[in-house]
């Protein structure tokens, strides 16, 4: 790791193979090492911005709403109100006399224009800082105007994107436990009251959600909610009814999953439905936790009539791929993990990983993945990419939008997997959209020019 300049705080978060299953994670990024993370209400905004009904009013300056304007390339298949931001756009004199008063004008005129029957309120830093009683003012405009306004407690110093998921969970269950059935006498719901599955951590980007609903429907399993993907706020409040939460973006919704089934009975499992293998495992475990043997005999069924289905197209683009390296830096541990089950699925080898939110449980399995000498990085600076990647070979980066220029700049070709794109990656059918573009960035002709 000498041949790399890296920041002296930063060297306990980074490690190569099997060592990298003991990197530090999660702590607040290291000052001036140019983080990728976002802020905390970034966090909170990404996890709850796709409920399609759903008014987001960010309390705080204008630049914090333009920020996450439209963050997610989500979609929907009703109400478009998401799409809008809205912000009470404070300014000196706010700070200086409060912004309450402002705050509860907004609500009264977002309630007067638009009707929505569920409305966020985000406190920003400079909210936390002049101290603005935000929960009073939800508390009194759900009096007034007989709907929820939940405030979401997340300005950004308070901690890393991470918490911002944590405020953003919380806002949920605020949201749907009142819904939730009377508790039998051991505290826990009767399991006559449960039904169906909720599907936590996937937002719909490029109508994914879409693809996972209909592989439920194909094994006779019923979505109760989805959160937040596609959610509205009548389909929300279905939630607390399900009997399984299935979890599929483990960093930011796991404690959501650990807040349900310690209040509400309802176990989770953990899943992922990227790459061939990942989506017919979770499919059959979906329904082996459901303990309904007539899904499990579906999804095996469905599962290999998809996986034979796909080998034909998997092996043509086989022989431009194996023996490639790739790069991994995404948001979650678990979507980590399944990208580097891909590449070794393609013959590739995955010699850079990284996450901005990974956990303990995440890094031991990435470790356990990749080769001896492949880094792992959490939290990594654009800096620490370059360098690894370089000193790796590596053919191509899987990131974000933050991450593109990087790779483009060295010469390197780029997928991206983050919250803006517009094309599936996930199911059988986002796999074939995978491996056809990872084919196409890395054997396009134009790097013959560099």
């Amino acid at each position: 790791m000498e041949a790399v300049k890296i920041l002296e705080e930063r060297k306990v978060s980074i490690g190569r193979g099997k060592e990298g299953a003991g990197i530090q994670c999660g702590r607040n990024s290291v000052s001036g090492s140019v983080s990728q993370r976002a802020c905390v209400y970034c966090g909170a905004r990404v996890v709850l911005n796709p409920i399609t009904d759903a008014f987001h009013i960010v309390h705080g300056p204008i630049g914090c709403a333009s920020y996450t304007w439209d963050i997610r390339g989500s979609l929907s298949s009703g109400s478009e109100l998401y799409r809008n931001s809205f912000s009470t756009d404070l300014r000196e004199e706010d700070i200086v006399f409060g912004g309450a008063e402002k705050l509860t004008r907004a609500i009264d005129e977002a309630v007067e224009a638009y009707h929505p029957r569920l409305i966020f309120i985000y406190a920003t830093c400079i909210v936390g800082v002049i101290g603005d009683d935000v929960e009073a003012v939800c508390r009194a405009a759900e009096k007034r105007h007989r709907i929820r306004v939940i405030p979401v407690k997340s300005p950004g110093f308070s901690g890393n994107k991470s918490f911002g998921y944590r405020m953003a969970c919380n806002a949920l269950m605020e949201l749907i436990s009142p819904h939730a059935p009377p508790a039998g006498s051991e505290g826990r719901r009767p399991s006559t009251a449960q039904a169906g599955v909720n599907i936590l951590g996937d937002f719909n980007l490029a109508g994914e959600m879409w693809i996972i609903t209909n592989y439920m429907k194909e094994l006779g399993i019923p979505v109760a909610a989805t959160v937040t993907g596609d959610a509205s706020y009548e389909t929300l409040i279905r939630a607390p009814r399900a009997k399984l939460n299935l979890v599929q973006c483990a960093g930011s919704m796991t404690y959501l999953a650990k807040r349900m089934e310690e209040e509400m009975g309802i176990p989770y499992i953990k899943v992922s439905f990227f790459g061939i293998g990942d989506t017919s495992s979770s499919l059959l475990r979906t329904a082996e936790a459901l303990e309904d043997e007539d899904a499990r005999k579906k999804a095996e069924h469905f599962c290999r009539n998809q996986e034979e289905a796909l080998r034909p197209y998997v092996e043509k683009y086989l022989p431009r791929l194996r023996g490639k390296k790739a790069a991994v830096y995404v948001g979650g541990g678990f979507k980590a993990v399944s990208l580097i089950r891909q590449f070794k699925s393609l013959g590739m080898e995955t010699v850079v990983v990284g996450t901005q939110t990974g956990q303990p449980e995440d890094y031991e399995i990435i470790g356990s993945l990749v080769g001896d000498d492949a880094v792992i990085l959490d939290d990594a600076n654009p800096a620490e990419l370059e360098s690894f990647m370089k000193e790796k070979g590596a053919d191509i980066l899987v990131g974000g939008v933050k991450e593109r220029p990087l790779a483009y700049k060295l010469g390197i070709s780029f997928c991206d997997h983050n919250h803006e794109r517009k094309h599936a990656l996930a199911g059988y059918e986002g796999t074939l959209n995978f491996i056809q573009e990872i084919h196409l960035s890395m054997n396009s002709p134009v790097w013959q020019f560099l």
